[in-house]
């Protein structure tokens, strides 16, 4: 079936398909001309008049929207550094739009999409898709695909994507998702844990029903080259201590006996007697968990010597015929990599392994620095930040709100570059500019983010309003949407340390975001350039949003920043371009330069007289041909 979305606050015009706001009737007309010159009544295409207050423009996929932004509000409070974007709009017509400014230049993509678990929780042709719906999956389907191949457009070559979903259709999702990005860019499916069997779940789980722990992350990458990026392993502690570390690494490369050598240290051994733990020879590995639960003694000298502490693993490939003496160890250079071997009594080679190597800060919960092992496809533990996950950004949200620990690990996993870009078109309640946030204030980070939400109202909300003669694009109704009630107040919050109510949030991040609506333009106004101020900050985040944005045109007929420039009258063409090359002479980095202009003489003038190099687009033909040209999908 078609998607077909309302846009409120569009125009009313000559040619548009059109339908009641009040939604009293599913049916659609063409407006066929206005009774007046004000424009206040519309004749339809079934010969009818209705008042333009009463109508509202309604777009079927496939149809050429032409959106752009405007800035809701803008909160900055860390000068000098990148601009997180939220955006509220169709998150379709906004993939739409970050093709023409983000084409290949995100390097990641997190999404929750919809569950479509039949409870109402998304829309389809303007209504709630529920359980009642036999063509429900198919629906989401087709939904989620239009949405995924623009997705990939959007992804660098290095870049991957991640995909939040549960049992209802997450075998569905993995094979669009083979479809999409092709069945051998599959990564791997990550189960996560966000419940255990407590609380009401025991009385099902107590008659034998099989309760759902887990929710699973989908990742696909866009290509091979995502395999030549670093991916930072992820650490779960381990509690209990392992009995093969019973090694002792000496200096003159003999190996000893751990627990003679903590025999030998006077604090442990009177620690080790005072508790009952001693042997009849020495103390046994068998009692370390128990020593450890009650001596501070014993956990710093097992802290202070974890390079000396040691257990025998299997020989590494490339160590293979290498050979090492009896009751030593050695140090060995193989495949670029320092491995240490010994000998045993029987014969076999095998690599030495110091504690030191596993023993580091976990990413647990509750983060501690002990024992670990690197994580694989089960993420244990999420079930804790579930249980407190409310509280992140002060705001509570309850329609499958996500921890920010789980966005922030699997950005760090996949590409922990300082100045990544992460995109989230299914925004809900702003986790994923929270966590982005709190990476750059815990490790100086510059990444940005951009998140996409709309601003839908529940469905129990929405009969509530509409008996009170409430109806979409009314401001006491925009005022109960996800982006105004939830998603911009989450984020305001976590950047100025202020609830709405007053109150103050200590967890602030210095950051700087800007919000923005989406419009939707009328393609005759844009050709005759009485739409700039709408795509202005398209062609700010086309920049990479770090700058002041240029808003408006100047007298001298041009503007520049440090990263971008636009030429609004090219009769100025030489001032632009002397002023572009200067600053690209002294090191600015001038990403991409705007001209305005319908002559093609006049533009490839301004090109040629441009530093050889710089990408130049065209104003208003190459946005507008973006959305003519990509009405399906892909490019």
């Amino acid at each position: 079936m078609p998607e077909a979305i309302r846009l409120p606050n569009h125009p009313v015009r000559k040619g548009v398909t059109v339908a009641l706001r009040d939604e009293s009737s599913k049916d659609s007309w063409t407006v066929e001309r206005f009774t007046g010159t004000d424009r206040a009544v519309a004749v339809l295409d079934d010969g009818t008049e209705r008042p333009v207050g009463d109508l509202v423009v309604v777009r079927a996929f496939g149809e050429s929207v032409y959106p752009g932004l405007r800035s809701v509000e803008r909160v900055e409070r860390s000068p000098g550094q990148p601009w997180h974007t939220v955006i509220n709009g169709e998150n379709y017509h906004v993939l739409q739009a970050l093709k023409a400014s983000h084409l290949g230049k995100v390097d990641l993509i997190y999404i929750d999409p919809p569950y479509n678990t039949g409870s109402s929780d998304w829309i389809y042709n303007d209504r709630y898709v529920d359980s009642n719906d036999r063509t429900r999956s198919s629906k989401w389907l087709s939904f989620m695909e239009r949405r995924l191949e623009i997705a990939k457009d959007l992804l660098k070559d290095t870049g991957a994507i991640f995909v939040s979903i549960d049992d209802n259709e997450q075998h569905r999702l993995r094979m669009l998702l083979d479809q999409v990005f092709g069945a051998h860019n599959f990564v791997e499916t990550i189960a996560v844990e966000m419940s255990t069997t407590s609380g009401p779940k025991v009385v099902n789980a107590q008659q034998g029903t099989i309760v759902k722990n887990v929710e699973f992350v989908h990742i696909y990458r866009k290509g091979s080259e995502f395999d030549q990026v670093a991916h930072t392993p992820l650490l779960d502690g381990v509690v209990n201590w392992d009995t093969h570390y019973s090694m002792w690494l000496h200096d003159d490369g003999t190996i000893g006996s751990l627990g003679q050598q903590m025999m030998a240290d006077e604090g442990v051994s009177e620690d080790i007697a005072r508790f009952g733990f001693a042997g009849r020879a020495s103390f046994s590995m068998n009692k370390m968990d128990s020593l450890l639960a009650v001596s501070t003694k014993a956990r710093v000298f097992v802290e202070s010597n974890l390079a000396r502490i040691a257990r025998t693993d299997r020989l590494p490939v490339s160590c293979e015929g290498m050979d090492a003496p009896v009751g030593r160890h050695v140090a060995v250079e193989a495949g670029g990599r320092t491995y240490i071997l010994t000998r045993l009594a029987n014969g076999n080679v095998q690599q030495v392994v110091p504690l030191s190597f596993n023993f580091r800060k976990s990413d647990d919960y509750k983060s501690r620095f002990g024992r670990t092992v690197i994580r694989g496809d089960l993420w244990k533990g999420f079930h804790q930040d579930m249980g407190n996950v409310a509280k992140e950004g002060g705001l509570a949200f309850s329609n499958g709100k996500k921890p920010i620990r789980l966005i922030k690990q699997l950005i760090r996993w996949a590409n922990n570059s300082p100045d990544a870009l992460i995109l989230d078109f299914f925004g809900g309640s702003g986790t994923t500019a929270h966590a982005v946030m709190a990476m750059n204030a815990e490790d100086g980070g510059r990444r940005q983010s951009i998140v996409v939400t709309n601003n839908e109202v529940g469905p129990q909300n929405a009969q509530r309003m509409r008996r009170t003669g409430l109806r979409p694009g009314d401001p006491d109704w925009e005022a109960q949407g996800v982006f105004e009630s939830v998603t911009r107040p989450r984020i305001t919050t976590v950047v100025t340390g202020q609830k709405p109510d007053g109150s103050s949030y200590p967890d602030a991040l210095a950051a700087n975001v800007e919000f923005f609506d989406v419009h939707y333009l009328d393609p005759g106004m844009v050709r005759r350039g009485r739409e700039y101020a709408a795509i202005a900050p398209l062609l700010w985040l086309a920049a990479g949003a770090t700058d002041e944005c240029i808003g408006e045109s100047t007298q001298s007929g041009w503007a520049l920043t440090g990263r971008y420039g636009v030429l609004f009258d090219t009769d100025a063409t030489a001032g632009f371009s002397d002023a572009v090359t200067k600053a690209v002479l002294d090191g600015a980095d001038i990403r991409v330069c705007f001209v305005v202009t319908d002559s093609d003489t006049a533009y490839e003038r301004a090109l040629s007289r441009l530093p050889q190099g710089l990408s130049v687009k065209r104003l208003y033909e190459d946005y507008l041909t973006n959305f003519e040209i990509n009405t399906h999908g892909g490019v």
